[in-house]
């Protein structure tokens, strides 16, 4: 399966740290970025790769040759002008005939690319993108996808409104079948064109989500991050293939105010304190999970659709003040019937409505979490009960609807 590299970049705004060389031969702790990629395609037994350049291509040529050196095989492609980051893709077509996997070249990044694969395969996919949340999704292209990972949307920025903070981040699977939306010798880019144009035709669009590390380092600022976050091990932890610790964490009282039977948008508001703690989560490693008891779907008080979209703007308050949740579960279940207006099939005895840990143990399969090293904080007995049945290290319960309540709690479990 082949490996195509988009490595054309000028690198203008990062100039300042290598100067006159490809975007994608800047180093990172002492080797190309470009051989980072190489060397993280390799070890998933990838070894076919098509790099297609432009600016100073000459010098990833003279570099990396026919990539025996690597033990791999290389192949290129020099665009004559620039033509985004699609446009070479049309002039390669004849190369592309079975599924290859798309990287850009100035991203530095750590994946388990069998996972993803199996993924597109399972979902037949035409196309499958990575995705994951950051911490500034307002300046992000934002993509919706349904339940069983299908996209459903793009929200180029600026946007406006609340959405899933769910970005591009530029790692793709293609199927040959993607080519036929890249007009030829035109200039164009997979997000902003390619995407929606495929989408608009019916193609067949996932998403794949993943908390795993992928960063370009387009600037200054951001490449010192990623040298010093490859330095420190980071990039290499956050495979999905590593297990990870998590925070668990109630939504109502917890993140966001209590209001009685919250069903709707207007009556999210995040609590003091509670964009600041899970920032903190987010910088020091750990998952940000919600788990939530959500009964409002059992007595008919807001459908799915109404709590997406509570959950959106929730996403998106965080996004504003740069935190982000891996990951939301909630129990639409209520055991209890008698209200005239409820949903019958929601009215049962569930596994996931917490004080049972249920959405915890979802999370711990789907996340690969470390149980014996997470967290989960509540306000109520029942959060704190369904942390001890899943077995974290701890389970503790907070003081609902207390500014800052959430804030201390996490700065003293991290301590």
């Amino acid at each position: 399966m082949k490996v195509v590299i988009t490595a054309g970049g000028k690198g203008t705004r990062i100039r300042s740290i290598a100067g006159e060389i490809p975007k994608a031969m800047i180093p990172v702790n002492g080797k190309p970025i470009l051989e980072h990629q190489i060397a993280l395609a390799k070890r998933y037994g990838f070894t076919d790769f098509l790099l297609l350049t432009g600016y100073l291509g000459n010098k990833i040529e003279d570099y990396f040759g026919n990539g025996s050196s690597w033990g791999v095989t290389i192949e290129y492609y020099q665009e004559k002008e620039p033509l985004g980051t699609a446009g070479a893709f049309a002039e390669v077509s004849d190369r592309l005939t079975s599924d290859f996997w798309v990287f850009y070249g100035d991203t530095v990044m750590d994946v388990d690319m069998v996972r993803m694969l199996d993924f597109h395969r399972v979902h037949h996919a035409d196309a499958t993108l990575f995705l994951h949340p950051n911490d500034h999704p307002f300046d992000s292209d934002l993509v919706e996808i349904a339940g069983d990972g299908r996209v459903s949307d793009f929200h180029p920025k600026p946007h406006e409104g609340y959405f899933r903070n769910l970005v591009n981040a530029a790692l793709y699977i293609f199927s040959p079948s993607m080519l036929r939306h890249i007009p030829a010798g035109t200039k164009c880019d997979f997000g902003k064109e390619v995407f929606p144009q495929a989408l608009a035709l019916g193609t067949n669009l996932y998403g794949y989500v993943s908390a795993e590390y992928i960063k370009d380092m387009g600037t200054p600022d951001r490449y010192e991050k990623v040298c010093a976050d490859v330095a420190s091990g980071k990039v290499a932890r956050l495979n999905s293939r590593n297990k990870r610790p998590a925070f668990f964490l109630d939504r109502d009282g917890v993140i966001n105010r209590e209001v009685d039977l919250l069903s709707s948008p207007e009556q999210m508001a995040l609590l003091p304190g509670a964009a600041e703690a899970i920032s903190r989560l987010n910088c020091a490693g750990y998952l940000a999970i919600a788990v939530t008891n959500q009964p409002v779907i059992a007595r008919n008080l807001c459908s799915l659709h109404d709590l997406q979209h509570i959950h959106n703007k929730m996403e998106t308050l965080l996004g504003e003040a740069h935190a982000y949740l891996d990951a939301i579960y909630f129990c639409p279940h209520h055991p209890d019937g008698g209200y005239p207006e409820e949903r019958p099939e929601y009215k049962i005895a569930c596994s996931c409505r917490k004080p049972k840990p249920g959405m915890l143990l979802q999370a711990a399969r789907e996340w690969n979490i470390d149980m014996s090293a997470s967290y989960m904080i509540g306000d109520r007995p029942a959060d704190v009960q369904a942390g001890e049945a899943a077995q974290v290290k701890k389970s503790i319960m907070i003081t609902s609807n207390t500014a800052n309540a959430l804030l201390e709690a996490v700065n003293t479990l991290l301590q």
